[in-house]
């Protein structure tokens, strides 16, 4: 839940959260861990109680029930398919150790998983095809066997939280990533009053000499109740930023390969881009979630159809020049509320996408590189109805919105502007900037100044 001014007093004083390594998957390259979750926390007691993680593939197929669109193309749906199975993720007690039955007992327990969909904790790899997994608990106490895939029911099994370790674990139920693989962990604390305060891991953010880790207090009432606050920011370490739009949730991860400055700056736009397949598929749910009209919702979906085909360009641009992009890793965040929506689109989609396009533009005239020029024309186009989509949704919400939080939108606006001044203030590699068509500080500059006085004045 996210009221608009939340109540009650948050930790001063935290310690890292425990975590536990999960099974290696073969679809990430780098380790994922969970929070701990122990029989003894639950009421009533089980015997047994194990946590499971389970997969499933996320892909665009062709929507064959629509007609084609006035290019050509084909209209596309969004396809989720179970991978049957799940894999024991961690697990306390002895399985069906009272049950009268002990063979029957056993047997529901293997059988349990209904392949459904439903499930906490999870995330998505990939671009085109995306393996996603997520978790759910199952528990048994005498010959009772029970399954548990919702915030909710875990927090009814739980009962009271009262341990650091309970309040860790409810927010991962909710949604939150709270076993970062980052050098900032996520943290817990005790609040003054009653409950606990987890510091969650909101994704990253970059300006021209810094990355930023955004990090999320969220209030867990010794009840159950969830309560997030609004996140800041911490220095995470020094990078180099690609313009566009940044997907909530994204997780930090870095290119392989040689340090070609080109390789480098299509491998790091390789996977923003295939990162945006999932917040232009996100985007669409929480416009459906607040009330958009069926056209920006078919809009943000054909966007993210759109990525597909970006990341799979720049992908081979960056193969070309020596490096591997690193699959993106977007957690699976809780969907946001209108304010938080509207926020990340004026800095995001308003600001950077806004900006991107016309970068996009810019390489497609410039770029002395031939195969870099043709695929930055296609790939403007596209994000010049992205950018679009972003004024759109702006408009849309204006009639809702009091001056107040117009006026909050505006300053957003202008402050993502200061930021992206800062970056492009930044040189680059002469050979990028004279191969892939990507303008001087001063170029760059002037771009921006000619899209302030059009539509950010």
């Amino acid at each position: 839940m996210k009221p608009d001014v939340p109540t009650g007093l948050l930790a001063t004083h935290y310690r890292r959260i425990r975590c536990v390594d999960s099974p290696p998957r073969e679809d990430h390259w780098y380790s994922s861990a969970v929070p701990g979750i122990d029989k003894a926390w639950m009421v009533p007691v089980p015997d047994f109680v194990e946590l499971r993680r389970y997969s499933y593939t996320s892909q665009f197929v062709a929507d064959t029930s629509k007609p084609r669109h006035p290019n050509g193309g084909q209209p596309a749906r969004l396809e989720q398919k179970r991978i049957p199975g799940f894999t024991p993720v961690l697990s306390t007690g002895n399985a069906c150790e009272t049950a009268a039955n002990k063979e029957a007992c056993t047997e529901a327990l293997q059988s349990l998983d209904d392949g459904g969909m439903k499930g906490f904790g999870g995330d998505c790899n990939g671009a085109a095809l995306s393996t996603c997994t997520a978790h759910y608990v199952v528990t048994t106490r005498g010959d009772d066997v029970r399954i548990y895939r919702t915030r909710d029911s875990i927090r009814q099994v739980l009962g009271t939280i009262d341990r650091e370790e309970e309040a860790a674990f409810l927010a991962f139920a909710a949604g939150h990533s709270v076993c970062s693989s980052t050098e900032i962990p996520s943290s817990v604390g005790v609040n003054p009053d009653e409950g606990f305060t987890v510091l969650v891991e909101q994704g990253l953010d970059c300006d021209a000499k810094q990355a930023w880790m955004s990090r999320k207090p969220v209030r867990i009432s010794s009840s159950g109740e969830v309560v997030e606050h609004k996140a800041f920011k911490v220095k995470y370490g020094d990078t180099g930023c690609y313009p566009g739009r940044r997907p909530v949730g994204l997780q930090e991860s870095r290119a392989e390969g040689e340090r070609d400055a080109r390789g480098t700056w299509f491998a790091n736009a390789a996977r923003l881009e295939a990162a945006s397949i999932h917040a232009f598929l996100r985007l669409r749910e929480e416009l459906a979630l607040h009330g958009a009209g069926q056209a920006l919702q078919d809009a943000a979906l054909a966007s993210a159809e759109d990525e597909i085909r970006h990341a799979e360009v720049t992908t081979r641009l960056a193969l070309r020049f020596g490096a591997e992009p690193p699959l993106p890793s977007v957690a699976d965040v809780p969907l946001r509320s209108l304010s938080e929506v509207l926020l990340d689109n004026a800095v995001e989609g308003c600001v950077r996408e806004t900006y991107s396009a016309l970068l996009a533009h810019h390489q497609a005239l410039h770029a002395e590189d031939a195969e870099i020029r043709e695929a930055m024309a296609r790939i403007a186009e596209d994000e010049t109805r992205h950018a679009g989509l972003s004024w759109d949704i702006d408009a849309w919400a204006a009639p809702r919105l009091s001056e107040e939080e117009r006026s909050v939108l505006r300053e957003a606006r202008r402050q993502a502007l200061t930021v992206l001044r800062a970056e492009m203030a930044v040189p680059l590699d002469a050979r990028l900037c004279a191969e892939a068509g990507l303008p001087s500080p001063a170029v760059a500059l002037a771009l921006l100044d000619a899209l302030e006085q059009e539509l950010w004045a």
